[in-house]
């Protein structure tokens, strides 16, 4: 068996694999229903959209900018998430390294 299908058979990169598709769903998910809260929003419950809020800004117009705070923020997180899951594929990678090693290959 070659060094890449032992690391993808390793229980350690089925794990961080798992962990990378539950924190991509979950955020996709999110945004997905944050960003159709609008549309939603001004079709059923016109009059509450059209409210003023802050000054003469009303709930649409603050819904909708808020969506570019909210991708930023997905954005953010994405980040954070993908730096923990470099940190763990190079420690698969090592110890993948380590354990060819001490076969002598």
């Amino acid at each position: 068996m070659n060094r890449w299908q032992e690391i993808y058979d390793s229980a350690a990169y089925r794990q961080m694999v798992a962990g990378k598709i539950r924190a991509v769903c979950l955020l996709t998910v999110f945004f997905i229903v944050y960003y159709f809260a609008l549309p939603v929003l001004v079709g059923y419950w016109p009059e509450l959209m059209a409210k003023p809020l802050l000054g003469k800004a009303n709930g649409a117009y603050l819904l909708a900018f808020s969506q570019f705070l909210m991708a930023w923020g997905v954005a953010f997180a994405y980040m954070r998430f993908a730096g923990r899951y470099d940190v763990q594929a190079a420690s698969i990678l090592a110890q993948a390294d380590a354990e060819s090693a001490g076969r002598g290959e």
